[in-house]
């Protein structure tokens, strides 16, 4: 298969909100020195501007469109989606189409991928949560993102719910953990709600933390693998003496005394949920900060501790405000974040120093995720993927055009995903998630029957044998599908040649720009 080179230029498009009069210096960027939207954008600049570092311009509109797609649905556009918002006239429409993707099916769908690689979300080993807990478990997480359930309610149901693992999906998070001794379930939570490794914890820090946990019970019933996770009072240690009352420790050193009357889980929750916190409201806006700008405050986000401090404490400290303020709207972040300029800026640097990563002085482009870059390939190619597994018992189909962002179970996988990084949910650390291009990803995208087979189906489709004869018309719906944006004069002009002068047959000119344009950094990463 001949391919032809797929060039990184695009048109350039006027951003909502600013004059068509000022200069667009790159074909991806428009303004330059793009001003603050907000109170988000004043304390990034101050910092930026306090360093020295000159941030990059705004990102033109064929860029935002496809970004805030990605970014908040997980989603290419369609081509009509992208022709839509680029010919929209109103100044507010880059606002406009936030609002619209919030609200989209497809955001439940994305942000419970996110959170059921937290949550450890899969059948097999080493968590063992089986089909019917997983179903239910995802289920929960879904609604719970849908419905935008304030993240502190969120967090104590997750801790303090008891019943069945099949019937209380809460509790399946108990269950989702390799051990039920209480340190690891300590170690679990403080990853999840504290952002913190118990690796590097002093082992009395953990066992104080680890005795708000030491009261739960287990208990199968006569169905298969279900399994009553709740409080239990009367629960005996090793020497067969009662485990309460007892002393725990939260993780901030305050002493707390434990009795039968109530669920330790409760005590530990009401603590871990006030507006007081210092890192509950934190570490949640910074993991939504690090999903949407691919870097965190503090970085890595699984990795709060006092030597690894925030590149900016004052945007930390104002986005934790915002969450508490909005009643642990997570949505509102999403939404101060994606409306931001800082966000919307370009992805090329304007500054070489190393500290502008850090201080977000751009966007830095990064691939896209295996599930996200499966489904993008099936939306431009009109295709499906299957997804089946022979274990754990039952027997378990997936619905042939079930997304791969919608998959509920971590086990449920495929060559492709596991070639391009999917997390395999064995931890919680969102590090397990590997989006660094290899050799063999490049092997699979240049040369793969898989990806052929896509191609080739596209072409049959009838959308594209109505354009048989017309090239350029071809190219356009081309771009359009695949990079979400128009092509050039001259990448018309170089199609043109391509097929003229190489002798080219008329029909494998679109086939040959189709590979070249889904092998090319444009399409494969997020930018």
């Amino acid at each position: 298969m001949r391919c032809i080179p797929a060039l990184v230029v695009c048109l350039s498009f006027v951003p909502s909100g600013f004059s068509a009069e000022t200069e667009l210096v790159q074909p991806f960027e428009s303004v330059r020195n793009p001003p603050p939207q907000g109170p988000l954008d004043q304390i990034v600049f101050e910092r930026q501007d306090q360093s020295g570092i000159q941030r990059a311009n705004l990102c033109s509109d064929a860029v935002f469109v496809r970004r805030a797609y990605l970014d908040t649905i997980g989603t290419l556009p369609t081509a009509e989606e992208t022709r839509r918002f680029l010919r929209d006239p109103r100044p507010i429409r880059r606002h406009a189409l936030i609002d619209e993707l919030l609200q989209r099916e497809e955001f439940a769908d994305y942000w419970a991928m996110k959170w059921s690689d937290l949550l450890r979300v899969k059948s097999e080993f080493p968590i063992n949560l089986w089909p019917n807990a997983v179903q239910t478990y995802h289920r929960w997480i879904r609604t719970s993102i849908r419905e935008n359930m304030p993240y502190d309610q969120f967090a104590r149901e997750l801790l303090t719910t008891s019943g069945s693992n099949f019937r209380a999906a809460q509790v399946n998070f108990y269950r989702a953990m390799e051990s039920q001794d209480p340190q690891p379930i300590a170690g679990a939570v403080a990853l999840a709600f504290l952002g913190q490794q118990v690796d590097q914890w002093p082992e009395p820090r953990l066992e104080g933390m680890a005795g708000f946990f030491a009261h739960l019970g287990y208990k199968s019933t006569a169905e298969w693998k279900e399994e009553i996770v709740s409080f239990d009072p009367f629960k005996k240690g090793p020497d067969g003496a009662p485990l309460l009352p007892a002393r725990a420790v939260l993780p901030d050193d305050t002493a707390v005394e434990l009795t039968k009357d109530r669920d330790p889980r409760a005590v530990f929750a009401e603590w871990l949920t006030s507006p007081d916190n210092p890192w509950f409201a934190k570490v949640a806006v910074n993991r939504a900060w690090y999903w949407l700008m691919g870097r965190g405050i503090v970085h890595e986000p699984d990795d709060f501790r006092p030597d690894n401090p925030p590149s900016n404490p004052e945007l930390l400290a104002y986005l934790e405000q915002e969450l508490i303020d909005s009643g642990y709207d997570l949505k509102h972040i999403y939404r101060l974040i994606l409306n931001s300029t800082t966000y919307q800026l370009s992805s090329i640097s304007q500054c070489d120093k190393p500290e502008a990563a850090a201080l977000f002085a751009y966007y830095p482009a990064r691939r896209l995720d295996a599930e996200v870059l499966a489904d993008a390939l099936c939306q431009v190619t009109g295709t499906t993927e299957e997804y089946s597994s022979l274990i754990p018992e039952p027997f378990t189909f997936i619905p042939a055009d079930e997304r791969s962002i919608a998959l509920a179970d971590g086990s449920i996988t495929s060559s492709f995903l596991e070639l391009f990084g999917r997390p395999p949910r064995d931890t919680g650390l969102l590090s397990e998630r590997n989006n660094r291009p290899t050799a063999s990803q490049r092997l699979h995208l240049l040369n793969s029957s898989h990806v052929k087979d896509k191609i080739n189906q596209l072409f049959r489709s009838p959308e594209m044998a109505r354009r048989r004869g017309r090239p350029m018309e071809m190219a356009e719906e081309l771009y359009l599908r695949i990079l979400s944006r128009q092509p050039t004069l001259q990448e018309l002009e170089t199609v043109r040649q391509y097929a003229e002068n190489d002798g080219v047959a008329a029909w494998e000119a679109p086939v040959d720009l189709a590979w070249a344009l889904i092998n090319s950094a444009e399409f494969q990463y997020r930018h």
